[in-house]
């Protein structure tokens, strides 16, 4: 494995037992990812099949309407002809090396499915895995419990290619790399509009949520009420986004660092120095 994300993954271990005494982050011996991928796709497809969200608040919105996500199951004996979530989704594949969970005597690549649902594109910029968000968002499980969100009027920015870092690396309240490959499906909103009292609106943001697999989310840790091998859904609202993000400062573009095309910045270090390119000046 790339000795940078193998030092990255132990200080943000170390880092997360020292800073919250309160989490709890425990890790098992991790299962194969194509067995453990089987179970989590069939608790998807459940989910799918008897859940839905506010699609016609989006399709036809009132004045006051909030444009937030709602995930609701469909009643028993539904005679009202709801869509399912089934009817919505689309996907992407992400390709999963098993080697980021320290699985024993496995050396496999397994593709993940990513569900997601726009529900509003969004006016606004476009952005790629190596840039960054300004987003509000809400993680939940398939059973609905609730694990973490930003505050109503704190959303925060995120810097997405650190959040493609192996679960293992992870520390307790950070969202999953499904959330990064989720997020980048979106558009940003419209400039903002300064309100003159130290307050800013952003209009057609974009919204909407993203289903994934444990692979692209904690796999076998277990964090706060997130039990190990949990899918997870984040709900998503793109306000803005800082595009063209060059982080080493080299004049090269990071997603242009990711020499292989795979849209994932840690396994390209081609001068073979443990840094990956994306991060390395160095590298030409």
């Amino acid at each position: 494995m790339n000795r940078f994300v193998v030092l990255l993954a132990f200080v943000s271990v170390i880092w997360s037992c020292s800073d919250d005494d309160d989490a709890s982050v425990a890790i098992e011996p991790a299962r194969p990812l194509s067995e453990v991928l089987v179970e989590d796709e069939a608790e998807i497809q459940e989910y799918l099949s008897t859940h839905y969200y506010n699609y016609e608040e989006f399709d036809n919105p009132s004045d006051d309407f909030d444009y937030k996500i709602d995930l609701m199951e469909i009643p028993e004996g539904d005679t009202t002809n709801i869509k399912s979530l089934s009817e919505f989704v689309e996907t992407i594949e992400v390709d999963v090396p098993s080697r980021h969970f320290f699985i024993e005597g496995e050396d496999e690549t397994v593709a993940h499915k990513l569900y997601y649902v726009i529900a509003r594109e969004g006016k606004g910029e476009t952005l790629t895995v190596a840039d960054s968000a300004f987003a509000r968002y809400e993680g939940q499980l398939l059973s609905g419990d609730i694990f973490d969100n930003s505050r109503e009027n704190s959303p925060q920015w995120f810097n997405l290619p650190t959040l493609q870092t192996p679960a293992t690396s992870t520390f307790s309240g950070t969202p999953a790399r499904g959330f990064a490959e989720g997020m980048k499906l979106f558009k940003g909103g419209l400039p903002p509009v300064d309100n003159s009292d130290g307050t800013y609106d952003v209009e057609d943001y974009g919204v909407g949520f993203v289903i994934f697999p444990s692979g692209l989310g904690y796999y076998n840790s277990t964090q706060s009420i997130i039990e190990a091998y949990s899918p997870m859904i984040f709900k998503m609202y793109l306000l803005a986004v800082e595009n063209e993000t060059d982080h080493d400062g080299d004049g090269k573009l990071s997603i242009d660092e990711d020499t292989n095309g795979d849209g994932y910045l840690y396994n390209d270090d081609a001068d073979e120095d443990g840094l990956v390119d994306y991060l390395d000046s160095d590298t030409n």
